[in-house]
């Protein structure tokens, strides 16, 4: 499936901005199941660095600084990507159960490393939560397959918890949403992620958007939660097929529609968009996404944008 991506960000000040250092992780980038054929930033107003680098997780990265006064940023990213079906469901060939997985996982030698340990550990957003890990471990008893226990967790969030729109902010601690059972796509994923590493499993945080599902689409008629806005989801590690994502929000494994931004421990590590700003008063955001499904991408890119990897 192709897409068009565009992300509009978009700040507007009530005092003057006189100077602001910027991080965005707006490019998407390329996985086992995406392809992004182009993606770029535009920035008004004009910007005085500009400079790009891949983090840790391999996030595209774009830093850029504005060193006049102005009363209003914007950002808009816009990419272009394929995606392919990463299953729609488990993998025909896992057979790894779940308590041979841990065993599995010791034993290997990526994680030893410490990109895999990222995964496993607790996280600035994720700490310890004394009741999480027996929520969580329920699903493992009655599933003896690592990964069909991760979907039934995910199903188990999927009921258990309500999506409220603005219920929760990024500054809501994992134990107000345990607590509350409410809360949007990225609290569903953070809630997911902290039973699955209290158990030993690697899990990560998965930024992206999602498909508005069209209505003249006989089988797709039903919008799937998080469209049209940005996305979260998780990856968990199965030493038998690797990473496989999983969408508690909208209790199903991508087919095609999930387009990963970036990767990270949790969400503090795949902020869209974070700064500093010399200024006073106050500020005043808007955002907007659209995820267009295309039958084919243009014949030609326009060759004049500043800011193209």
């Amino acid at each position: 499936m192709k897409y068009k991506v565009t992300h509009l960000t978009k700040y507007r000040y009530s005092n003057t901005v006189n100077l602001c250092y910027n991080e965005a992780r707006l490019l998407l980038r390329n996985t086992p199941f995406q392809n992004c054929v182009q993606t770029e930033l535009k920035i008004s107003p004009d910007v005085s660095d500009y400079r790009e680098r891949k983090d840790f997780y391999g996030n595209k990265i774009a830093y850029f600084s504005i060193e006049k006064p102005h009363d209003e940023l914007i950002v808009t990213s816009e990419s272009y990507v394929e995606t392919v079906n990463q299953y729609g469901r488990i993998p025909e060939n896992h057979q790894l159960r779940y308590k041979d997985a841990l065993v599995s996982l010791k034993d290997q030698a990526p994680f030893d490393s410490e990109f895999f340990k990222q995964f496993q550990l607790h996280s600035p957003l994720i700490p310890a939560h004394p009741e999480i890990m027996s929520y969580a471990l329920q699903s493992f008893e009655s599933n003896p397959l690592l990964l069909e226990g991760v979907m039934d967790f995910m199903r188990r969030i999927h009921g258990d918890f309500k999506f409220i729109a603005g219920y929760t902010t990024i500054a809501t601690p994992l134990a107000d949403v345990i607590r509350e059972k409410k809360g949007v796509c990225q609290d569903f994923a953070h809630v997911a992620i902290a039973g699955l590493r209290s158990l030993g499993i690697p899990a990560s945080y998965v930024s992206g958007y999602i498909e508005t599902y069209r209505k003249d689409t006989p089988n797709l008629m039903q919008p799937l939660i998080g469209a049209d806005a940005s996305h979260a989801w998780v990856s968990v590690y199965s030493p038998d097929v690797g990473w496989v994502d999983f969408d508690p929000t909208n209790n199903k494994i991508p087919i095609g529609e999930h387009i990963t931004n970036s990767i990270g421990r949790d969400y503090s590590d795949v902020s869209p968009l974070k700064g500093v700003i010399f200024t006073s008063g106050h500020h005043k955001l808007s955002v907007d996404v659209e995820v267009k499904r295309l039958e084919q991408f243009p014949k030609f890119f326009n060759d004049s944008i500043a800011y193209q990897l």
